[in-house]
């Protein structure tokens, strides 16, 4: 599996699963159209353009072609790649039938192609070896700061999460993986929470 500098961007959450298991990334879902009314996802997706760089991917449909140009308008385009998936005509296996231009998606694509897509949008492969790799932020971090499965965690976690200007409604794990792509484990411990 292929270490992805930048910030990925797809769809949906069948296009992270996917990826994710092609490449070792942080990948941000637009929840599809629903990132035209999430305004807290746009300044997600501009914090991480600032920090690392985005991709966006999207299919190769008419929608995916609107998702990508919203963030065009969102993102300063100098911070944006964009990778693209070749035409091919089929259905998703958990789909009863073809989308509506008869394309697959992301989420039906080989991973050769996938790698290949982001290869052609120049993604930054980090291929060092993990001990050369600052030091991760885990779970047990956010347990142990009390951001994560214990009484009033929640709360904490939104109440960092507002601080740090990032979507509230964010998941521990998808937070996890934020805080990954902003900071090393010695500057998370360094935050107030």
């Amino acid at each position: 599996m292929r270490k992805v500098k930048e910030v990925i961007v797809v769809e949906g959450r069948y296009d992270k699963n996917t990826l994710s298991q092609v490449v070792d990334a942080v990948i941000l879902e637009t929840s599809g159209f629903g990132i035209f009314n999430d305004a807290a996802k746009r300044r997600l997706l501009k914090t991480m353009a600032e920090q690392r760089g985005l991709i966006v991917l999207t299919d190769s449909d008419g929608a995916g072609f609107l998702i990508r140009n919203h963030i065009r308008g969102c993102v300063d385009p100098k911070l944006v790649k964009h990778a693209y998936i070749p035409d091919i005509c089929g259905k998703e296996r958990r789909k009863a039938k073809t989308s509506k231009e008869g394309k697959l998606g992301v989420e039906g694509m080989r991973p050769e192609v996938l790698l290949d897509a982001l290869e052609r949008a120049g993604a930054t492969f980090d291929d060092s070896p993990n001990d050369a790799r600052p030091e991760r932020i885990t779970k047990a971090d956010l347990y142990a700061r009390g951001l994560s499965g214990g009484t009033g965690s929640a709360e904490k976690r939104r109440q960092l999460l507002k601080r740090l200007d990032l979507p509230e409604r964010m998941s521990a794990d998808a937070m996890l993986d934020v805080l990954n792509a902003l900071m090393d484990r010695e500057a998370f411990y360094h935050l107030e929470v």
